[in-house]
């Protein structure tokens, strides 16, 4: 297989840990005989300072011309002037908008072997967690009418959705769960938003088609997800919300699971284009050229890439694999190593490169 993967390195740590996700893939290619090649895409602050333009059109064409993305980071206080149209994060809504990607799938996943990390009870995480939140990504009130009086005392910004919208990303929510624990529960503010109540009107009418009615269907305030998602999360299987709702339950998912250093997500479209995978934690400029991020997300990330754009299971399996003996194996960078002085006792203490070449070379290794 031959396909051309556009890297957004972006920001502080992006460039670290996107040149360790190219060590994986290469890899893989390696390993499995396809060949990646890779084109180079400017965007977020690295953008602005360049091109004064956080997302110039000719990026994001590269974007939609190649057969998948994979971001690193973009931000950084750097570029906190005040200027919402120079803000890196303005390339993320460009990016989502230009690619028509329209579904964020992020998994909420507990490694067991970092499970102390995490800030919950045993009786309550249990075994572990793994939680699908999908979430709406370019519609709703981030992308709703907004504006500012005349006399800059009032502002607005709409929450808006159509059929088409709710319905597109419903189904990919429901598929989802097909292949899960056969669980999806709508995330809305029914009792207070109409457009809450579409969401559950048309959920409820997806559900009682043959194809999805195996399923159980819940649904649930969204104040009363979030209380929930700290005292059971394992009641949840796929969270199906809207942007604004799902961006906050998300971090909050990502956190529960104690290693946000470790959790990927994929951004959809209908699959007529690319989709834009991504690292969920932030660009970190302070350690950035450091060798001390933790790349094992945008591993990961790469991995969905493969599952979702290239349908390679088998390739994307060998990836998490390996994630999995590295970790087994008691390799840790330094924001997953809990006791450090221990670690590096151990003489197990990874650096970014380290990590990066370390999946590579398990990868690699004959099975």
């Amino acid at each position: 297989m031959n396909k051309t993967i556009a890297l957004i390195p972006g920001d502080g740590i992006g460039p670290d840990v996107v040149e360790e996700a190219v060590k994986v893939l290469d890899a893989v290619a390696t390993k499995f005989g396809h060949t990646f090649s890779y084109k180079k895409v400017i965007a977020g602050g690295a953008a602005i300072d360049l091109f004064g333009n956080p997302l110039p059109p000719e990026q994001l064409k590269f974007c939609i011309e190649s057969d998948s993305v994979l971001l690193g980071a973009v931000g950084g206080p750097k570029w906190d002037t005040g200027n919402a149209d120079l803000r890196p994060e303005k390339a993320l809504l460009g990016l989502r908008g230009g690619m028509k990607v329209f579904a964020n799938l992020r998994p909420a996943l507990m490694f067991p072997q970092l499970k102390a990390a995490c800030p919950l009870k045993d009786e309550i995480v249990g075994n572990g967690l793994d939680i699908l939140i999908v979430r709406e990504l370019t519609g709703g009130i981030y992308f709703g009418e907004s504006g500012t009086s005349s006399d800059g005392n009032t502002a607005w910004d709409t929450e808006k959705y159509s059929r088409h919208e709710i319905e597109r990303i419903l189904r990919i929510a429901f598929d989802a769960a097909l292949k899960r624990q056969k669980k999806v529960t709508v995330v809305d503010k029914a009792n207070i938003l109409t457009s809450s109540l579409l969401w559950r009107k048309i959920a409820t009418e997806l559900h009682s088609r043959p194809e999805y009615n195996c399923l159980e269907l819940n649904f649930l305030y969204v104040d009363n997800a979030a209380m929930q998602l700290v005292r059971n999360p394992r009641q949840f299987d796929v969270i199906a919300t809207s942007n604004m709702f799902g961006d906050i339950l998300s971090d909050e998912a990502s956190q529960i699971t104690g290693s946000i250093g470790m959790l990927a997500s994929a951004s959809l479209g209908d699959g007529s284009g690319p989709g834009l995978y991504e690292p969920i934690h932030g660009s970190a400029p302070d350690i950035a050229e450091k060798n001390i991020a933790n790349p094992l997300a945008t591993i990961l990330s790469a991995a969905m890439l493969l599952r979702y754009d290239f349908k390679l299971e088998e390739e994307a399996l060998a990836i998490e694999k390996a994630v999995n003996s590295v970790l087994d194996q008691g390799w840790r960078t330094i924001d997953i190593a809990g006791n450090v002085e221990e670690v590096r006792a151990q003489n197990k203490l990874l650096g970014t490169k380290e990590m990066g070449s370390k999946v590579a070379e398990l990868i690699l290794q004959k099975q």
